[in-house]
């Protein structure tokens, strides 16, 4: 019987540094409707541009999260803004 390494099994993932708006909408746990709300109301960041297409950067999206109040607290900050 051949062994194979574990490593030789598992598939490699990229690094991801930006996700398109449904993927980063789904990475914090809401509808791409409900994201695009947030961005308007200025509780999520705003993307980046490429050619046209919006990019939202993964680390900005984790820092607007954390930034979110948890159940029974205030908001401490009022937009996104006020985090960076």
């Amino acid at each position: 019987m051949r062994r194979t390494s574990v490593h030789s099994d598992i598939t490699f993932l990229p690094v991801v540094f930006g996700l398109g708006e449904v993927e980063a909408a789904a990475a914090i746990g809401v509808s791409a409707s409900k994201f695009r709300t947030l961005v308007k109301e200025k509780r999520m960041p705003s993307p980046r541009r490429l050619d046209g297409r919006k990019i939202w950067d993964v680390d900005e999206l984790r820092a607007a999260f954390k930034a979110l109040p948890h159940e029974g607290e205030s908001e401490m900050a009022d937009s996104w803004a006020d985090v960076v």
